[in-house]
Parts: structure tokens; C-alpha cells; sequence
């Protein structure tokens, strides 16, 4: 779908089909997915891509320019020499040199899943010691033991499921996001640019 998205995009601003199909097929050849989890669960997707040749300033641009519309978040830009990087939050870009070209390193990390689902079971392990500690104790025929284990391991429960079931949804919308962002750069990188001719351009070291 994404595919037949961008040759109808490309028809419109005169971009060659095969132009797009060879993109496509520079990604599914050197595409890399990357995916971090915590207890089974997704709570990181990323992908990184090596293109053939240094990516020019005009692609770099249009790249953040998709970033922060993709994402909705503005960003921070940066510069270290032949390296540039977007951020936002736990979001990141990099754009780094290889032998032949650039590679692009793009992932996120559900950072807030990953903390709620640890309270969570700190919270149950708590309610487990409590439960512990009043049957060595013989507290477990008090009504008032039994009730309050019970409500600590409920809330840990609660805190755990919150951060747990919106992961797998989260991670299928940033991996989608993520592979159309990469899929319209190898689109541009396939479409000469007027600053070809000086693709490694260092205008500040942070901006």
C-alpha cells in the first residue's frame, strides 16, 4: 500500500516509477528492523537503512520536514561533523557515514509503558510480601490483612495493565510510521538535487 502511495505521489511530481520501485527495493534489500522488550512486550521499534550514496542537504531537510509532520513533534536538529541527528524525546534520527554513503538509525522507545509496567510489579511484590509477612505472622484470619494485600495487588495489576495493552498498538503505529518516513527518503535520494554536487554540508555544530 505504502508502495502504490508513492507511485501516485511520484507520477504527480514526475518521478519515474522504476525510480520508485528500485527505492523500494534498496530498502527491502537494506532495511535492518530493530525492536527492544521488556517482559515479552514491544517497548522499542526502530529501522536502519543504508542508502549508496551521501544523502544532500536538500534530503536531509526533507527528512526532518517529514519527521516533525509524521510525529507531530517539532525537535531538536544536530550537527557533529559528517553526522546529523533529530530527536524528540525518546524518538531519534541519525544520519552517519559509511564507506560507500549514509546510513539512517531511526527508533523510539515507549519509555512511560516501560516504567508503568515496573511499578506495577513492584506494587504486586509488595502485596505478595504483605501476604507473606501475615502468614508467618498468623495474620492471615484478620480480615483487614487479607483486604489490604488484596487492594495493593489489584492496583499493581492496574498500573502493569495500563502500561502493557497499549504497547502492541503503540509499537504497529510507530513501525509503520517509521518504515513510510524511510520509504519516502529513498524516494528523494533516487531524485537528483541541485546540492548533489556537496552533499556533506556542516552548518553549525548545534542548532
Amino acid at each position: 500500500m505504502i508502495l502504490a502511495t508513492l507511485m501516485e505521489i511520484g507520477r504527480e511530481v514526475g518521478i519515474s516509477p522504476e525510480s520508485i520501485s528500485a527505492a523500494a527495493r534498496s530498502l527491502d534489500q537494506a532495511g535492518r528492523p530493530a525492536s527492544r522488550t521488556f517482559l515479552g512486550l514491544p517497548i522499542g521499534v526502530g529501522l536502519t537503512v543504508e542508502f549508496a550514496r551521501p544523502l544532500s542537504d536538500a534530503d536531509w531537510e526533507g527528512l526532518v520536514a517529514d519527521l516533525r509532520e509524521t510525529f507531530e513533534a517539532r525537535g531538536t536538529v544536530r550537527y557533529d561533523g559528517p553526522f546529523r541527528q533529530w530527536t524528540n524525546g525518546n524518538l531519534q534520527a541519525l544520519v552517519e557515514p559509511t564507506p560507500t554513503g549514509q546510513r539512517l538509525r531511526l527508533q523510539t522507545v515507549k519509555g512511560d509503558s516501560r516504567a508503568l509496567m515496573t511499578g506495577g510489579i513492584i506494587t504486586l511484590g509488595g502485596a505478595t510480601a504483605t501476604l507473606i509477612a501475615a502468614a508467618l505472622t498468623g495474620g492471615l484470619s484478620e480480615a483487614g490483612s487479607l483486604a489490604g494485600a488484596g487492594f495493593m495487588a489489584a492496583i499493581g495489576l492496574g498500573i502493569f495493565g495500563v502500561g502493557a495493552l497499549r504497547l502492541p498498538g503503540w509499537a504497529r503505529r510507530r513501525r509503520a510510521q517509521i518504515e513510510a518516513v524511510t520509504a519516502r527518503l529513498a524516494v528523494a535520494a533516487e531524485t537528483p538535487s541541485q546540492d548533489d554536487a556537496n552533499p556533506v554540508r556542516d552548518p553549525s555544530p548545534s542548532v
